[in-house]
């Protein structure tokens, strides 16, 4: 594969931070790097295209309005909770994926 060298001013923390990880992991700082930068391409990448997904779900009117939305989020938790909003495997998706990002 071939490479190009790109040049990054990384504050001190973060620089310490990866060498610290490289020391770690026995692996060699550019190594470190990479797997970030690739890790946080693939999370914007995604993030885009779920972007474009809600944009194309808007313009095809699948959407839920936001009182119906506040109504259901307010019967969790009760003896009489209201049924998921659209379609249950988009909810769970939707659900699935907020979750993976939450620290």
């Amino acid at each position: 594969m071939d490479t190009r060298v790109m040049i990054a001013h990384i504050p001190l923390p973060l620089a310490e931070k990866v060498d610290a990880m490289a020391d770690r992991l026995d692996r060699s700082r550019g190594w470190i790097i990479k797997q970030a930068l690739a890790a946080w391409l693939a999370d914007e990448e995604e993030r885009y295209q779920m972007t474009l997904d809600g944009l194309a779900d808007i313009d095809a009117g699948r959407v839920v309005d936001h009182a119906i939305v506040h109504a259901w989020i307010a019967s969790l938790g009760t003896d009489n909770p209201l049924p998921l909003i659209g379609s249950s495997s988009q909810m769970l998706t939707c659900v699935k994926r907020t979750a993976e990002r939450t620290p």
